[in-house]
């Protein structure tokens, strides 16, 4: 038996994982124009620094993971 079946089974898991990261980010409801929106998000930086070390961190192992099967 190969492990075709068992390396996508877990590329989908990679995947929603990653999927699930976007969902903490929103939108700031009080912007209007878009030099307000630019600045409320720019207040937001730590949020967008987690999702990209968190992404990172699930890159890194879903290569790893291809690296071993």
């Amino acid at each position: 038996m190969g492990t075709g079946r068992l390396t996508a089974l877990s590329d989908g898991v990679f995947a929603i994982a990653v999927t699930l990261l976007i969902f903490n980010i929103a939108v700031p409801a009080r912007a209007s124009s878009g030099r307000a929106l630019l600045t409320s998000v720019a207040h937001l930086w730590p949020s967008y620094l987690a999702y990209v070390v968190s992404f990172s961190t699930i890159g890194a192992a879903w290569l790893g993971h291809h690296a071993v099967t």
